[in-house]
């Protein structure tokens, strides 16, 4: 068992409840862990033993371009890519964070995480 984990990966993507957010847009970070089975890669040191993380990157950044109004849907959308994509992927963390959030106050970024294990 190991992990790798992505960490701060920085987007601009259009998601939101209100008109503007997905018209204007802002930027995003999502950070990424995944849990796989990385003894036979770390003897190998073989891409095809591991889980690439320039796919899982290329995951997050395609499934943020889609705008959605939570980003509950985005987090559970890059879940379901990575597994279905990473079949060395045993369990998931996803966090995706907009950073300046428009909700009235001074707040630096709101967090939503998804955790999820192979079904």
């Amino acid at each position: 068992m190991g992990f790798i984990e992505l960490e701060n990966i920085r987007v601009y993507a259009h998601h939101g409840c209100l008109p503007e957010e997905t018209i204007i847009g802002s930027e995003y970070r999502v950070d990424l862990a995944v849990d796989a089975d990385l003894s036979v890669s770390s003897e190998s040191d073989a891409l095809e033993d591991t889980v690439d993380y320039v796919t899982l990157n290329t995951i997050v950044v395609e499934e943020m371009q889609k705008s959605s109004k939570l980003l509950e849907v985005v987090a559970k959308r890059i879940q379901t890519e990575i597994f279905k994509c990473c079949p060395k992927v045993n369990w998931v963390s996803v966090a995706v964070a907009k950073i300046n959030p428009p909700i009235g106050g001074d707040v630096e970024k709101v967090v939503i995480r998804l955790e999820q294990g192979r079904k």
